[in-house]
């Protein structure tokens, strides 16, 4: 995709969140997360679709904390599995005062957008995402693969957070999951 093409794309999809994110019900931010532990690969597991995002397979965000105390982020993904290996990079500063849940992203360093993580597994091995409008969700696991059992409670917390659970898709890790119920179908398959 020509560069200009995707800076418009995610334009948009940064301003259609930005909009929503002006009306957003207060939400109790819990204890403060630390954020070392929050940095590393994380695998999206689920998501609500939107366009910038849809039809992404091996979808994985990898956060770094930097020596200024931003995140950066590399977001890795293909369009189907024998597609070529994408990625886009943005830079996340912790909003003050949210017990470090609040992030504010820049991509291509003007693009805004703001994701909230809503919880962290006691282990750290699964976090849950989502717009502070709450339209926007996604599932991260620290694998690839995760037991049915283990979404369906994730799913259940979304609803508990008052994100529509029904409107999310799982992201295939593994070329085993496409097609299968839930999954959201590949663009390049």
């Amino acid at each position: 995709m020509p560069i200009f093409r995707r800076f418009r794309v995610v334009m948009l999809a940064a301003l259609w969140t930005l909009a929503g994110c002006a009306s957003a019900p207060a939400v109790d931010t819990g204890p403060e997360l630390s954020l070392r532990p929050l940095m590393g690969t994380w695998y999206v597991i689920a998501h609500v679709p939107y366009f910038t995002e849809r039809g992404h397979v091996w979808a994985h965000d990898d956060y770094a904390l930097l020596p200024d105390g931003r995140i950066a982020v590399h977001y890795t993904y293909r369009s189907g599995f024998h597609g070529p290996v994408r990625s886009l990079d943005a830079v996340a500063t912790v909003v003050p005062g949210t017990g470090n849940r609040d992030w504010r992203l820049r991509f291509f360093r003007v693009v805004p957008a703001t994701q909230r993580i809503v919880e962290v597994a006691p282990d750290g091995s699964w976090m849950l995402l989502a717009t502070p409008d709450r339209e926007l969700a996604w599932i991260f696991a620290r694998t690839p693969d995760m037991r049915d059992s283990t979404y369906q409670t994730l799913l259940h917390k979304l609803r508990d957070h008052g994100i529509n659970s029904d409107k999310i898709w799982r992201i295939a890790q593994t070329p085993e999951q496409v097609g299968q119920l839930g999954f959201e179908r590949p663009n390049g398959e």
